[in-house]
């Protein structure tokens, strides 16, 4: 493996401790690199990092969102678009390439590139949270996808209990902070206009006597 190639952590670029100067990456050819590998890896102006393997509850709660989402778009007959984790979000200022765990757009999909790989007008995006990847989803990815002037909500979901962060833009520089930790309760999305149920996000997460 490349000494440019590591393991995502709480910063995704603190592991990078070569015993040698590393190689760098052009966008192009990490795309290339990509189209052949057997696992992802996110793109860092240069450095390609690995995403770890997420275990079964983080999988199911990707599934469930993007599904009740889809539902609460479609009953809204709002035009809407969800993708899911294997979808790459390209932020050009800081030539960045990223995996979010579900996303939704604005009516069509727009691409920095013309293959449709590199999509760059999220909305909404979602990210189930990791003990590796918490603090860096909460704090500098958060920044980062700030960049994108189409961005508009950030829901953070935990997988060990039942809590849902949203950060939502109400003007350029402000951003409200809603924390739900119903397991009965609403999590309204501004940006789409929808709301959908934490029974829905958490859906065969945990057993019955734990949601009591």
């Amino acid at each position: 493996m490349d000494s440019a190639i590591a393991n995502k952590s709480d910063n995704p670029l603190a592991l990078l401790k070569p015993k040698k100067k590393p190689r760098f990456y052009s966008l192009e050819e990490y795309l290339k690199r990509e189209e052949r590998a057997l696992e992802r890896h996110e793109y860092f102006n240069g450095t390609i990092i690995a995403k770890p393997t997420a275990k079964g509850p983080h999988n199911i709660i990707v599934m469930n969102t993007g599904t009740a989402l889809n539902n609460a778009i479609d009953e809204g007959n709002k035009s809407y678009t969800v993708l899911g984790s294997n979808q790459k979000v390209y932020l050009p200022t800081l030539n960045y390439g990223l995996y979010p765990d579900v996303l939704v757009v604005c009516e069509e999909p727009e691409y920095w590139d013309e293959n449709e790989l590199l999509l760059i007008n999220p909305l909404l995006i979602v990210e189930v949270l990791s003990k590796s990847t918490r603090s860096y989803d909460r704090g500098n990815k958060l920044r980062e996808y700030k960049t994108l002037t189409s961005f508009k909500e950030y829901m953070l979901i935990e997988q060990d209990k039942y809590q849902v962060e949203i950060s939502f833009r109400e003007e350029q520089n402000l951003w409200r902070d809603t924390v739900i930790t119903d397991p009965n309760g609403m999590v309204e999305l501004k940006s789409i206009g929808c709301s959908i149920s934490m029974a829905q996000v958490y859906k065969k997460v945990f057993r019955e006597s734990k949601s009591k």
